[in-house]
């Protein structure tokens, strides 16, 4: 009985040891998600990479100097069951991204949903 106790609490601890560090990994405390942020420019390149896909593109800004972003976006998996794939967004598309932005005004935003010049609309997260 004290073994199997011994081996209840053991498997329990390395359970919590393991998914710490996993849970953190998905954490938002870099981005400011008190306002939403939109960004609109035209696409550089398109990594379909893990951990995040990134979308590199180049805004305009008020004063009319061009500004490199970086938006992140889930993982090629999960984008893949919501319908994108490799060429979804292409170098060249001119596009409008809506999510929170990093804190300290970097140019880098996590997005929640990308509108395309034809009106096009998708999201990379996964719908219930």
């Amino acid at each position: 009985m004290k073994i199997r106790l011994l081996a209840v609490l053991f498997g329990a601890t390395a359970f919590l040891l393991v998914c710490g560090p996993v849970l953190a990994h998905h954490g938002r405390s870099n981005y400011d998600v008190t306002a939403a942020a939109t960004v609109k420019g035209i696409v550089t390149e398109f990594e379909w990479v893990n951990p995040h896909a990134l979308i590199h593109i180049d805004v305009t800004g008020e004063d009319g100097k061009t500004e490199r972003w970086i938006a992140e976006t889930n993982s090629p998996n999960t984008l893949s069951r919501q319908g994108w794939s490799k060429n979804t967004v292409k170098t060249g598309d001119e596009i409008t991204l809506v999510g929170h932005r990093v804190k300290g005004d970097g140019h880098y935003i996590n997005f929640s949903k990308i509108t395309f010049a034809d009106g096009r609309v998708l999201t990379p997260a996964i719908q219930n």
